[in-house]
C-alpha cells in the first residue's frame, strides 16, 4: 500500500532528509519520500503492517522535529 499525508511543522529541508533516512530504515518500508516544499510524506509498506509502520514512522519525525505531526 502506497500513501501520501500532508505534514504539519515541518521547518527545514535538512530534517525532511533526515525523517526520509529515518524512516526508510525501519522495517517493512519499500518506498518513502518526505517532500519539503509540498510538506508531503509518501509511504509504501505492506497492508498488513502499513499502521505499525506509519506509528513508527510517526515517532521518527517527532524524534527529528518534535512539532511535525503527521495529517491523515
Amino acid at each position: 500500500m502506497r500513501k501520501t499525508f500532508e505534514l504539519e511543522e515541518l521547518d527545514c529541508a535538512a530534517c525532511a532528509a533526515k525523517m526520509e533516512d529515518g524512516i526508510r530504515k525501519i522495517e517493512g518500508v519499500s518506498y518513502v519520500q518526505v517532500n519539503f516544499l509540498s510538506q508531503k510524506l509518501t509511504l509504501e509498506a505492506p497492508d498488513e503492517i502499513f499502521e505499525k509502520v506509519l506509528k513508527k514512522a510517526a515517532a521518527v519525525c517527532r524524534k527529528t522535529e518534535p512539532d511535525c505531526r503527521i495529517i491523515r
